[in-house]
C-alpha cells in the first residue's frame, strides 16, 4: 500500500505553502505514495490561488480520512494563522506555527498514522521569536521523538552527504567531532543506504584539514584523533568505509561514483558541493529519529524575497516527497 505522507507546511510567510501546492499539482506524486497538508487551510488556498494551480482543498480529521487523487489536495487544517498573513514578513506567530505542524506530524508518526514526514522550510529567526528555541526542524526532531544520535543527510542525484556535525560554529564543530560521533555517524549512513537498497554502500569519510592533514602537516593531528578510530571500529564490523580523504578532491570522486555516500565533518563542508550541483534537486533527510520516523525536507529556504510572487520551484519539495515514499516503511498504516 502506498505510505500516507505528512507534509508540513512550515513558514507560512514564506515558499512552502507555494512549493507544496505546485508539487501536489502533480500527477505523479499520487502514483507513489497519498499525501496530506498538516497546516491551515486558509494559507493553502492562497498559495493555489496565487499559483493558479488546477486543484481544489479538502479539510480532514484524521490522516486516513483523506481522497489521496490527483487534483484534490487533503489538508488536516490547525488553523493557527489568519489567511491573510503577511507574506515575506518575519513573524514570530509563523514561527510558532511551524513548529506546531511539526509535532502534530511527529504526533502522528508516533501513532502509525502517517509513515513519512515531509517538511516545508522554516525560518529559524520566526521559529527563535516564536518561542522554540532550536536551530533548525533537524534538532526540533530530535527533542520530540527523544533522539541522541542522528545525523542530517543531503541528497541529490549526483551525491549523498552524512554530517558528523550541522548547526555550530566552525570552531564548535571540530571540537565536537570525536572517533564514536564518527563511528555512529558513518554506521547511520550505512544503515540509511542499506534500508535504502544498496548492497554495502562505499562510505568514504572527508578529513577536517587541508588535503586531510597530509600525515600530520597541517592541523594537530585531528585526523588521526578524531576520525581514523572511529573509521577502523566501523570498518572492522564489516562497513565498507575509507578516508579521511581530501575535501578538494573527494566530492569529485563521489560525484564520478566511486563513493556511495561521503561523510562531512562540518555543515558548510557538506552543503556547498550539494548546492552548487543545483538546489531544485536536494533534499534533506533526518537519519536515526526514534522510532524508525522518516524524514525528508527541501533542501532550500523560505526565500522571503519571492513569496507570494508565484516564481518558486517545487522541484525540490517534489524530489522530497519521492526520498519520502522510497524511505517509508513498507507496512500498512492505520
Amino acid at each position: 500500500m502506498k505510505p500516507i505522507i505528512g507534509i508540513t507546511m512550515g513558514d507560512a510567510a514564506g515558499i512552502g505553502p507555494e512549493v507544496i501546492v505546485k508539487a501536489l499539482g502533480h500527477a505523479s506524486v499520487y502514483d507513489i505514495c497519498r499525501p496530506v497538508v498538516i497546516g491551515d487551510y486558509g494559507i493553502l488556498q492562497r498559495a493555489i490561488d496565487i499559483t493558479g494551480t488546477p486543484v481544489r482543498l479538502r479539510r480532514v480529521e484524521r490522516p486516513g480520512e483523506g481522497a489521496f487523487v490527483h487534483g484534490t489536495i487533503d489538508c488536516l487544517d490547525m488553523n493557527l494563522l489568519p489567511a491573510d498573513l503577511p507574506l515575506g514578513v518575519m513573524s514570530p506567530q509563523a514561527g510558532d506555527a511551524a513548529f506546531q505542524y511539526l509535532k502534530k506530524a511527529v504526533d502522528l508518526a508516533k501513532a502509525q498514522e502517517i509513515q513519512a514526514i515531509c517538511t516545508a522550510p522554516l525560518n529559524k529567526e520566526a521559529l527563535q521569536k516564536g518561542g522554540h528555541l532550536y536551530p533548525g526542524h533537524t534538532e526540533i526532531l530530535a527533542d520530540l521523538t527523544g533522539t541522541e544520535d542522528y545525523s542530517m543527510m543531503l541528497s541529490s542525484p549526483k551525491l549523498k552527504v552524512i554530517h558528523l556535525t550541522t548547526h555550530v560554529g566552525l570552531i564548535k564543530a571540530i571540537e565536537t567531532i570525536n572517533p564514536e560521533r564518527t563511528y555512529k555517524v558513518v554506521k547511520l549512513a550505512h544503515e540509511t543506504l542499506t534500508r535504502a537498497g544498496y548492497d554495502n554502500p562505499r562510505i568514504a569519510v572527508c578529513g577536517i584539514n587541508p588535503h586531510a592533514g597530509e600525515n600530520g602537516l597541517f592541523g594537530n593531528g585531528e585526523e588521526e584523533e578524531k576520525l581514523i578510530p572511529g573509521i577502523e571500529q566501523a570498518a572492522a564490523e564489516g562497513i565498507r568505509v575509507t578516508g579521511p580523504y581530501p575535501a578538494d578532491t573527494l566530492f569529485f570522486r563521489a560525484v564520478r561514483k566511486d563513493f556511495d555516500i561521503v561523510v562531512a565533518c562540518y555543515h558548510d563542508q557538506g552543503h556547498v558541493p550539494i548546492k552548487v550541483l543545483g538546489l531544485e534537486e536536494g533534499v534533506n533527510i533526518t537519519v536515526g529519529l526514534k522510532g524508525g520516523i522518516v524524514r525528508t525536507s527541501v533542501d532550500h529556504g523560505t526565500a522571503f524575497d519571492i513569496a507570494g510572487k508565484n516564481i518558486a520551484d517545487e522541484r525540490s519539495m517534489l524530489a522530497a516527497i519521492q526520498s519520502g515514499a522510497d524511505l517509508a516503511p513498507k507496512t500498512t498504516v492505520k
